[in-house]
């Protein structure tokens, strides 16, 4: 009876983990886009939106084995959002150089809130921006 019991409940947390995980998920966050050209990986993450946020917070991740990371990502990252273009307030995370950089890439809300946004990020010998889109409906 006690082994019934054990596997009916590891059945039922087979189940039911799974979706409580994607719930977790959606609250972080947005789904993180991947660009991977040249040799550069950029992974870019638009961070939950909270009401009355004073920023559109995005965590950007560069990843190289072949070229040092040099570029000042406060300078060469825009956000398009109703076809305005907005600069980024501040960049938080690792300075330029090195083969690996992390950081929270910081806009000022924009109000009201638009029902897209689009963060490009300009990196030295990329032809064009790399892009990122999100739906914030």
């Amino acid at each position: 009876m006690r082994n019934q019991f054990l596997i009916g409940w590891v059945l039922a947390a087979t189940i039911i983990f799974p979706y409580a995980q994607d719930g977790e998920a959606a609250e972080m966050g947005y789904a993180p886009q991947i660009s991977n050209e040249r040799g550069i990986k950029v992974t870019a993450t638009l961070q939950a939106i909270r009401n009355e946020a004073k920023t559109l917070d995005f965590e950007v991740v560069l990843e190289t084995h072949t070229q040092p990371l040099g570029d000042d990502l406060a300078k060469s990252a825009a956000l398009i959002a109703d076809g305005k273009q907005y600069m980024p307030s501040e960049w938080e995370g690792a300075p330029p150089g090195g083969h690996h950089r992390k950081g929270m890439l910081r806009f000022k809300a924009i109000v009201p809130q638009p029902a897209a946004v689009e963060l490009r990020i300009g990196l030295s010998g990329d032809p064009s921006p790399r892009s990122f889109k999100w739906l914030l409906e």
